[in-house]
Order: C-alpha cells, then sequence, then structure tokens
C-alpha cells in the first residue's frame, strides 16, 4: 500500500511538473511591444509571434488552431489577441495598441493557401 502510494505522489508531482512547464511556455510567447513609430510589419510581427502556436502564418493547426478562413467573427478575433484565453493563449493588450490587433485581424482575414 505505501510503495502504491508512493507511487502516485511520484506520479502526480510529474504531471503538475508538466503542466508547469506548459504554463511557463504560454507566458514565454508575450511580444515584446510594437514601436509606436508606424513601422509595424504584421507579417513578420505574425512569423515571430503568432507562429509559434499558429503554423505557415495562421494557414494551418499547429499548438492554436488554423487562422485561415476562421468562423470567428472580427471582435471575437481581436478581444482573444488583446485578452488571450487563460492556459491556451496570452493576452497581447498590453504589447499592441487596438490599432495594431485591427491590423493583425485583417492581416489573418487576407490569409490564403500558400501557392506551390
Amino acid at each position: 500500500m505505501i510503495l502504491h502510494l508512493k507511487k502516485c505522489a511520484a506520479l502526480l508531482s510529474a504531471v503538475l511538473a508538466a503542466s508547469s512547464l506548459c504554463a511557463a511556455q504560454v507566458e514565454a510567447q508575450s511580444a515584446t511591444p510594437a514601436p509606436e513609430n508606424g513601422a509595424f510589419d504584421v507579417e513578420q510581427l505574425f512569423a515571430g509571434t503568432c507562429g509559434f502556436c499558429h503554423s505557415d502564418g495562421g494557414r494551418a493547426a499547429g499548438k492554436g488552431p488554423q487562422l485561415m478562413n476562421s468562423p470567428r467573427d472580427d471582435e471575437f478575433l481581436h478581444n482573444r489577441i488583446k485578452n488571450g484565453k487563460s492556459g491556451a493563449m496570452p493576452a497581447f493588450g498590453g504589447a499592441f495598441t487596438d490599432a495594431q490587433i485591427d491590423l493583425i485581424v485583417k492581416y489573418i482575414r487576407a490569409l490564403k493557401p500558400r501557392e506551390g
């Protein structure tokens, strides 16, 4: 019985450590603030910040969902980018202005399959 409890405790400890690592990875994806001087390359920003989870520039699912042809409306996408989703996506409202988030949503809406 004691051996069984020790195995359960070890398993629980491993699960908790793994979940902490996943949460740390989500937190690590927070972006550095975008420049206010108008130099805002959405495609480059998306590749460097969002591409970690949204594969192929948002065209394919990865750790996060595919964004190309998303059935979600613009307001939902804007709010998800700004406020994040607990345990799944960090909030970027502190890194980007509302206008910059709107440009990211516009980029998502313009996604088309890659040629070739």
